[in-house]
């Protein structure tokens, strides 16, 4: 983007949204720094993603001629920052284990709001359509968690198909499964307090031990994402509901919706 477009575009920007990208920015290119001296190229990669990513809201705006609300834009490049920077270079993920919940949630909230807020204009932008507070704050929450699984989608198919891990793994110390019934007839067999778990190869050699349990190969972590997507989801659809219904006396969910520019 030029940088009269993008100059352009913040002179309709409030100061704080203005602030917290240059911050975020400046913050993304020390870092970009920090990792071409140490020579991790591919973290650089992720800043130089990173800084792509936090331009997208400007390049969105011009683009589409909306206007992304102070509390959203904030929250956005805050998101990207969590979850490039803090979460893959800085390694939050394994520092801090409810990170990504944390963000998880924060990105159910997010794209709740933009499902609001398309629905919401659609619902002014017509003559004869008006639809139901609970019906927007439904669909709002709908859309919010169809994003959420297609971004399991995403990490499932990266693991499958590059062999990375995005689904994170855990262990666990219980199993019930089929597939251990000796007379294949669909009885579920338990196995409980499993202490070690040893892998071996086809030829017999020892690959791996693992001590405590039995390796659970991300279906935990899919299942935790989508339930603390649900949570932001609920929540911003909950305070959609309720703008909807008294747009005067609850305004938060305001401070989230996309409008068109005039």
């Amino acid at each position: 983007m030029k940088i009269k477009e993008a100059k352009e575009v913040f002179k309709n920007t409030k100061k704080s949204s203005i602030l917290a990208y240059i911050v975020l920015r400046i913050l993304v290119i020390i870092c970009l720094v920090r990792e071409i001296i140490l020579m991790n190229y591919l973290n650089a990669l992720l800043c130089i993603l990173s800084i792509i990513l936090l331009n997208l809201p400007v390049f969105i705006e011009k683009k589409f001629k909306i206007d992304l609300p102070d509390g959203l834009e904030i929250a956005i490049y805050c998101f990207i920052f969590a979850a490039e920077i803090l979460g893959e270079i800085e390694n939050f993920y394994g520092a801090i284990p409810i990170w990504d919940n944390i963000l998880h949630t924060l990105n159910g909230f997010l794209a709740a709001s933009v499902g609001f807020s398309l629905i919401d204009l659609l619902n002014k932008k017509i003559k004869n359509f008006n639809l139901s507070p609970i019906f927007v704050a439904l669909v709002a929450f709908c859309f919010s968690m169809t994003i959420g699984v297609l971004w399991e989608f995403f990490e499932y198919s990266a693991d499958k198909f590059t062999l990375s891990d995005m689904q994170k793994d855990s262990i666990v110390t219980t199993v019930s499964t089929v597939t251990l019934d000796p007379n294949q007839n669909n009885k579920v067999v338990i196995i409980k307090d499993i202490a070690k778990t040893i892998m071996y190869d086809n030829e017999g050699n020892e690959l791996a031990i693992i001590n405590g349990g039995f390796l659970d190969i991300g279906v935990n972590d899919t299942m935790e994402d989508l339930f603390v997507n649900l949570i932001g989801a609920a929540v911003f659809s909950v305070l959609g509901f309720l703008y909807i219904s008294d747009r005067d006396k609850y305004k938060i969910a305001q401070k989230f919706q996309i409008k068109k520019q005039e």
